[in-house]
Order: structure tokens, then sequence, then C-alpha cells
């Protein structure tokens, strides 16, 4: 018999493509897709189940459908913006451990799978170069999607704990990109100017939405467990990334970066979060090897090639890069000024 798989969140349309990819599997008999609306676009090859994770029949929809495999994608962070920080987290938390504690109780699963985050590992000016899996975040993250990812993680290895029989695989993704991915991070990347943070210039990696999929897959077709840090080979620095999408910055001291990013979430065009500003000032590098050498895993997509195929999708700057470079320079200087000028304002 073939594997009968239950995967969260299947209205978002990454999910749904997901779900549909496991379907065509010769090795799997059924996947069940939940969420509390229906996906958009066609899924007759999923049995679909509305049904909200926080709610605790959950379980007997495991159990009725004798479910041997779970993959998790609830765990968000882009909806901020739109449903509040608090909603945000009851979906995010409690409904993670009401659907653990479901899988606690399926006397037929055997396979568990979360798509987890690099934000596990925060942003901070005493990070290493790298990040491997045994590691966790050198400062404090007290609030915010990284918390939850922290929250959920941690009731996963409870779990591991408690179902020593299930195989339980946690994959900690670089932010996606492509042309389909709807982020807070793509989002900062369609803003006609980008601002950054002045002196500052983070390493960033990326993860191909395709990659993302086919990483997933493996994982949950496989017979591995263990956590892991899935990106594309390779770095970019902000300013390589700002100027592939054709876009002028605008480097600013911190205060006013973060007053303004206050301002842009307000807007509701981008939801740049405190982590968020944080990822933007100092970065993040995560150490793929056990990705190869234990997952088994090659991305299809180095980071620059990822970035490339979003850059392409989406709306081109007007500018051509020597343009871009003036425009910098000219928005760069008008902007401290009038920084400065406010700052001493207040502190007269």
């Amino acid at each position: 018999m073939g594997k009968v798989v239950l995967v969260t969140g299947v209205a978002g349309d990454l999910w749904r493509r997901f779900a549909l990819q496991l379907a065509e599997s010769p090795d799997v008999d059924r996947v069940i897709g939940i969420d509390l609306s229906p996906p958009h676009g066609d899924h007759s090859a999923i049995n679909f189940i509305r049904i909200d994770i926080r709610n605790p029949v959950i379980a007997k929809v495991i159990a009725r459908e004798r479910v041997d495999t779970v993959v998790h994608t609830t765990v968000v962070s882009s909806d901020a913006a739109r449903v509040g920080r608090a909603a945000l987290k009851e979906l995010n938390v409690i409904g993670s451990m009401q659907l653990l504690a479901a899988c606690q109780q399926a006397p037929h699963l055997r396979r568990l799978v979360m798509k987890s985050s690099g934000a596990f590992y925060g942003a901070s000016p005493r990070d290493p170069a790298m990040f491997t899996e045994d590691m966790t975040a050198k400062s404090r993250i007290g609030s915010g999607y990284a918390k939850d990812i922290v929250e959920v993680e941690s009731y996963l290895r409870g779990f591991a704990r408690r179902r020593p029989d299930v195989e339980v695989t946690t994959l900690r993704f670089a932010n996606a990109v492509g042309p389909s991915i709807n982020s807070a991070l793509t989002n900062y990347f369609r803003l006609p100017v980008v601002p950054t943070v002045l002196g500052f210039n983070p390493r960033l990696q990326f993860t191909h939405e395709d990659d993302l999929l086919a990483a997933l897959h493996l994982a949950t077709m496989g017979d591995v467990s263990g956590t892991f840090n899935v990106c594309g080979d390779g770095v970019l620095r902000l300013n390589q990334a700002v100027h592939r999408v054709g876009k002028p910055m605008a480097p600013m001291p911190a205060f006013a970066f973060s007053g303004l990013t206050r301002l842009i979430k307000g807007t509701k065009v981008a939801d740049l979060s405190h982590e968020m500003v944080s990822f933007l000032t100092y970065g993040r590098g995560m150490d793929t090897t056990r990705m190869r050498e234990v997952l088994g895993f090659e991305p299809t997509h180095t980071t620059e090639s990822a970035f490339a195929d979003f850059a392409a999708s989406i709306a081109p700057g007007l500018l051509s890069p020597e343009r871009i470079e003036r425009v910098e320079g000219d928005l760069g200087r008008a902007l401290r000024v009038a920084a400065l000028n406010d700052g001493g304002a207040q502190n007269g």
C-alpha cells in the first residue's frame, strides 16, 4: 500500500502545488489537504477537507483517514499585517500544538515533516559566519515569527521524544523566492525605492520555490529524519540583490530605517517587522553540509540564480545601473540630512 499524506495549508498556491505533486507519486495512495478555505485552481487530485488545525476534530480526521504521513506547512509570517500578530501567533503556535496532539494519538502515523525557517536562528551582530543545525540564536528572540518558529520546533522535539516510532524531519529553509512567492521580503524588493541601513550590507541566502517543493517532497517520501538547513549555494549581498531588481537604494541611519519600516508596514505594502529589520541589517548564513550528506538533497538553483528568477518575474525598475548609482547617492545624502535634522529636533 502507498502512503496516505495529510498536508496543511493547501489554500496557499505553493502548498496546493506540493499536494498535487505528491498525488502524482506512484507511492502515494491519497493526499488529504486541509485549510480554512479551499484552494484556488485545480485540486481535483486532492481530498480537500475544510478544517481549522486549532480545532481538536483534526485528531478524528487523521484517525479516520488512517494518515501515516503529515506535512505541516502552516507556520507562517506573511499574513501578520493582514490579520494581526496575536491572531497569527494563535494560528502558528496553538494550531501546531493542536496538530501535534492529534498526531500523538494517531496509531498509523509513521512520518511527520515540518517546514521551518532559518528565522529560527535570528539575526544579530554576534552571529557566526554560518549556522549549523545544532546551533541556536545568538541573541534573545522575544517576539514575532521567529519566536513562533522556536516555540513550534520545541514542541516538535517533545513530540519526537514521546513518539519515537515516528520519523520526524524539520527543514529550515532560507527565504523562499520565485515567480509565485509573495512574502514580506519579496514585497520589500518590490518597493520603488528600497531603504537600507546605512553602513550595513548583509549577506543573504535564498531558496528557489521549486527547490523548496523538491526538498519537502524528498523529506516526505524518503526515510531520513532530523533537522536540515536548506538553501541554494552562495550568498548575495543586499546591494547586489537590490541592483538585480533594478531599484535604487536609499541608505539611512538605523533609527530612521526603523521609523520608515513602521510607516511602510502601516500602508500594508510590505510587512517589515522588527525581526525583518534585524535580518536586513545583519543578514544570516546557514551551513548546508547535512542537507547534502545526510538528506541527500542538491538544489537546482544557487542563491544567485534563485533571486534572478524572482527578479525577472517582477516589474523592472525604470533606471539603468548607472542612473541607479546617481539616484542612490542623491537619495542617500538627502535622507541622511533629513534623518539627522529629525534626530536633532527630537533631542532638542
